[in-house]
């Protein structure tokens, strides 16, 4: 493979947003392979992400969305590290979907860490009562268990829901793949979801 051209570097920065020197090396890496680069970016990236998750995310924005001509309103936190990528446009539309997101998928909770332990373990003891004359050994009851629970946290839990736009994401992923592509921890801090009438009938 020859030497990498500055236009193919040009088409795998507008894909990724990634630096012209880490493009470089990836494209490097990939024999000149656009697809195959941003293959490479986005483990790279997403493995980056989790190095970033627990700096502090004192700057950011608060999102708000009106839904059904007025009857759902949802506020939305979303945090970063910085005001200059608070104010970017990719921020500012991930803020925006995510907004959508609670008004049609209603979490209850942004976090597993959220969800009270009452509500875990009723949610246990309902699937294993369900399970009770099943005949199977504990330990396989104990596995289906936790898996009906990550498909409750994936009902219930934003970061666990996924996105409405593209099932095949989870809100969790679209965070990592924020977090990967702006170099900044980003996370949502918190949310209101409002419906008129709510706990009035």
């Amino acid at each position: 493979m020859g030497t990498i051209t500055a236009d193919q570097v040009k088409q795998l920065r507008e894909k990724t947003g990634v630096g012209m020197m880490e493009c470089k090396a990836a494209l490097t890496e990939a024999n000149g392979n656009i697809d195959e680069a941003v293959t490479l970016l986005r483990k790279r990236g997403l493995a980056q992400a989790a190095k970033r998750a627990g700096r502090t995310t004192a700057q950011g924005l608060i999102g708000s969305y009106l839904h059904m001509g007025g009857k759902i309103g949802v506020l939305v936190e979303l945090n970063c590290e910085s005001d200059f990528v608070a104010r970017t446009d990719d921020f500012q539309n991930l803020l925006k979907e995510v907004a959508m997101h609670i008004a049609a998928a209603n979490p209850s909770w942004v976090r597993r860490e959220d969800v009270p332990a009452e509500a875990i373990e009723r949610e246990r003891g309902i699937y294993r009562a369900q399970m009770e004359n099943s005949g199977k050994p504990a330990a396989v009851l104990d596995k289906i268990v936790e898996g009906k629970l990550g498909s409750f946290y994936s009902q219930f839990v934003l970061l666990d829901q996924p996105s409405i736009r593209d099932g095949s994401v989870s809100i969790g992923q679209l965070l990592a793949q924020a977090t990967a592509k702006t170099g900044e921890n980003i996370q949502i801090g918190r949310f209101v979801r409002f419906r008129v009438g709510e706990g009035v009938e």
